[in-house]
């Protein structure tokens, strides 16, 4: 919901900053915020998202974070099956993302590594190539 918007992006502002996130103007969270599914904290905060972009077949997971303090908890792991599941229904055939990270959950999850000409073009030639990121992808 675009009410979310300033929500995520202080949910995402330190991934932002360690740079395992690309920077976002609060622009675009409030006209993205239908892609993202999020988890929230009993007292209503977000301890997390996700966003879930459609393109044609094919879709592509991005800024993906958890709370600190939330980390290690499951959340992620959570997230993720949701993202599979509303992928599902959505008639989705491959999930691409990209990490600058390790990626181990994408991994333990059934994600692999694979070259950016698989991926989606639009999106394939929007990441920035000083950040180095490993595109993962695997089968809806």
């Amino acid at each position: 919901m675009p009410e979310d918007a300033a929500a995520l992006a202080a949910l995402s502002r330190p991934f932002v900053r360690s740079g395992a996130l690309r920077e976002r103007p609060l622009s675009l969270y409030a006209d993205q915020a239908s892609d993202f599914l999020v988890a929230e904290s009993p007292e209503g905060t977000l301890d997390g998202c996700l966003g879930l972009r459609a393109h044609a077949a094919a879709g592509v997971l991005y800024n993906f974070c958890v709370a600190g303090h939330r980390q290690g908890c499951g959340t992620g792991a959570r997230l993720l099956r949701a993202a599979l599941a509303k992928a599902r229904t959505r008639s989705l055939r491959t999930l691409f993302t990209a990490t600058t990270g390790g990626g181990h959950l994408f991994l333990r999850h059934g994600f692999a590594p694979t070259p950016a000409s698989l991926a989606p073009p639009t999106w394939a030639q929007s990441l920035d190539p000083r950040r180095n990121a490993r595109i993962l992808a695997r089968a809806v």
